[in-house]
């Protein structure tokens, strides 16, 4: 299966508008955003986990990273609520599932394979900084190493924000709205602009905070058999 595919190209996603569709496991469906394959699969996708659902364990061949959008996500290393984020880097293993069901952003096998990294961070919680060059932007650094730059930003109300993209861009609204190139993203609503495009994005009238990963889209492969 191929969604999204062509990393070229400029995508908006409004996935709160999208139908939910069943996944091989019970109670977890999905809204499917980018995706290079079938059940393993280079992919993006807001998933959605009913109460009391599990998968069975398994391993991250390719890692896993998510944030938790609503309710409470869990596994054997703990119960991870709104505003989690999570990277299990390749080879970890985990049982994921929800007691009182959640919803998560998460993206598939778009790691660096030799990358054995754990991270898990509150971001509400996490340090955040005024960016100096950008007025009205506050950043919550989350990840950073050779190949991407990952963090939170809050962006004030009506603030005019450039995203330098030299090597691509994920942009995941958070909470509040923007407007970019004539496109309003609302609550999760994704947009993934191609290396050599950066976003001039206007922050709506409450501000906004939103998910951001760069850097990332030089290194766009299909999952290893």
């Amino acid at each position: 299966m191929e969604l999204n595919a062509d990393f070229n190209k400029r995508v908006v996603v409004h996935s709160a508008e999208l139908e939910w569709l069943d996944s091989p496991i019970q109670g977890v469906q999905r809204r499917m955003l980018d995706r290079i394959g079938d059940e393993v699969a280079r992919a993006t996708t807001i998933v959605r986990y009913d109460p009391g659902s599990q998968f069975s364990p398994h391993v991250h061949t390719g890692g896993e990273e998510f944030i938790v959008l609503e309710g409470v996500f869990q596994d054997e290393h703990g119960d991870f609520p709104v505003g989690s984020y999570i990277r299990n880097p390749p080879q970890s293993r985990h049982t994921p599932g929800s007691k009182p069901g959640c919803v998560i952003f998460v993206k598939l096998w778009q790691f660096d394979l030799d990358d054995r990294q754990h991270v898990r961070t509150d971001m509400d919680k996490a340090e955040a900084v005024t960016d100096a060059s950008r007025p009205g932007v506050t950043v919550t650094p989350l990840y950073q190493d050779d190949r991407e730059n990952v963090r939170m930003e809050q962006w004030d109300a009506g603030a005019d924000v450039t995203i330098e993209a030299a090597y691509g861009a994920e942009v995941l609204v958070l909470d509040g709205s923007f407007e970019e190139s004539g496109d309003l993203l609302k609550v999760q609503s994704w947009m993934r602009v191609p290396v050599g495009q950066n976003i001039q994005a206007k922050a709506g009238a409450q501000g906004t905070k939103v998910w951001i990963k760069t850097d990332h889209l030089r290194f766009v492969e299909p999952p290893k058999a």
